[in-house]
């Protein structure tokens, strides 16, 4: 599909349903935990047997209200539960727990960035829902396991204000990033405690109103949200440019897809509900939600520091670029172990680089992040100390980066005392050889740099740092050049 785009604007709403980590279920006793033998966590209420009554759990409902402080949204004072109608399977009572009209918090912002750009996203609505349970298909037969139903979730609507998947991963990211800051969820999409549903639609640019959407359920994955859409947005397209002549509301009708990943394609679930087939009413067995503004304003000031407000230090404070200040605060546990290894080495920029470069990069095929390795944040501060003091150059760095992560417990100081290849050579002599050789054979270069072209020197340096394997101390190999190269340059002056 290599249907072009610039025509066309896409329009995208995103639903994201967080899971809330607390001990018992949104209205049951019943463990929340993950990972348990199926059909363990559960009670009569969670499986909605006759009679049994929902009892509110307190918890959740101040991690609601935290996240929409958070988001500077409005807490609402008064918010009440609704019955959502569907039958399915992992529905055990034949409905949903759930906020219609009247939900936990209203509005909101996000900011984000793409693309080295600050953006903000406006946020519809917070409301609070028990999950469903889980179906299990196997080769012969499908089971339901419902450890999760009843487990509490927000649902964060988006108002429909994204343009492109990368939007939405950014934004996606930053709700992430949030709700892990203020601990009300572990967000693991592998375990499926944070799931997106997208509603995509797209538009020629300056036409009026939205037209059918298409909606992209369930998906856990950042990677896999970002190709679904991309199909889905160059699809409807496709199928516009094809039926110019058919009215838009007839060529796009509105339904419910989810992403096949072996595929890579989108396959149809059902035609889209509207909200009439959900028959919402009030939840006639839970009293309305009633909070006080001096709880609410409580709740505000217990906040701690806030991805965005962590980033914008690191970008006043530390020197960090924005784009690298979003990428290490967009995981809690990568910033916390930033800020831990910067205890053991001055220079924060070089050490972000150093985290979100050379690490994520060998560890991205690996599944997991520099903590679940379990390298100790201060070998990672050591070893960009050693690279300041001059102890290994930058190329000797990475080789014991390489061992590091072979033996995440072991010191970097200890490898390089085992290693005599980790020495850098700071022998004025030795080096002053290679810089003889690489003038010599480099004439062009050194007429370039005494031109005014800085590039010619660090060319230069360059071809040192090979000949000596990148073991020669680099403030002595600049020192040499241009000690070297102005002597040079005095001498043609004199002739």
């Amino acid at each position: 599909m290599s249907q072009p785009t610039s025509a066309w604007q896409t329009i995208i709403g995103l639903e994201i349903h967080a899971q809330l980590n607390t001990k018992s279920k949104l209205f049951s006793a019943a463990a929340n935990r993950f990972g348990d033998e199926p059909n363990t966590n559960i009670t009569v209420v969670c499986t909605g047997q006759p009679g049994t009554l929902p009892v509110l759990n307190k918890e959740a409902v101040r991690k609601a209200v935290q996240f929409g402080c958070a988001i500077e949204g409005k807490v609402a004072t008064y918010s009440k539960f609704d019955r959502k109608s569907y039958f399915y399977p992992d529905s055990p009572r034949n409905f949903q727990i759930t906020q219609f009209d009247e939900p936990i918090v209203i509005g909101g912002r996000i900011v984000a960035e793409v693309d080295g750009e600050e953006m903000t996203f406006g946020v519809t609505r917070v409301h609070l829902e028990d999950d469903a349970g889980m179906l299990k298909h196997f080769s012969n037969f499908a089971g339901v396991d419902y450890n999760r139903a009843g487990v509490p979730l927000i649902e964060i609507v988006s108002d429909p204000c994204i343009h492109s998947p990368k939007e939405a991963v950014a934004y996606c990211m930053a709700v992430k990033a949030i709700l892990e800051y203020i601990n009300a969820s572990d967000c693991n999409m592998e375990e499926g405690s944070l799931r997106v549903d997208a509603n995509v639609s797209v538009r020629p640019y300056g036409e009026p109103g939205l037209r059918n959407r298409s909606e992209i359920k369930n998906m856990n994955s950042f990677s896999f949200m970002e190709m679904a859409l991309e199909y889905e947005i160059r699809r409807q397209i496709k199928e516009y440019s094809r039926k110019k002549d058919v009215p838009h509301e007839q060529v796009i009708s509105q339904a419910t897809y989810r992403w096949d990943t072996e595929k890579k394609e989108l396959i149809l679930m059902r035609r889209k509900e509207d909200a009439e087939d959900y028959r919402y009413f009030p939840e006639p067995d839970l009293a309305p939600i009633i909070l006080t503004e001096s709880y609410i304003d409580e709740i505000r000031r217990a906040l701690p520091e806030l991805p965005l407000q962590r980033e914008r230090r690191y970008v006043n404070q530390l020197g960090l670029s924005a784009h690298s200040a979003f990428v290490i605060t967009s995981e809690k546990i990568l910033a916390d172990y930033f800020e831990d290894a910067l205890k053991y080495c001055t220079n924060a920029r070089s050490l972000c680089n150093w985290l979100i470069g050379e690490f994520a990069a060998r560890l991205k095929d690996t599944g997991k992040n520099i903590v679940q390795l379990g390298i100790p944040p201060e070998h990672i501060g050591s070893l960009v100390s050693m690279i300041e003091k001059g102890t290994i150059t930058g190329r000797i760095a990475k080789a014991i980066a390489d061992d590091m992560m072979m033996h995440p417990g072991k010191d970097p100081q200890l490898i390089v005392s085992e290693n005599s290849d980790y020495s850098p050579v700071h022998d004025q002599a030795e080096i002053e050889l290679l810089v003889e050789k690489v003038l010599l054979e480099n004439t062009q270069s050194i007429e370039d740099y005494l031109a005014g072209r800085e590039k010619a020197f660090a060319f230069l340096v360059g071809q040192v740092m090979k000949l000596s394997r990148g073991k020669a101390a680099p403030e002595v190999v600049n020192a040499l050049l241009h000690k070297k190269i102005d002597a040079r340059s005095g001498k043609e002056r004199q002739i």
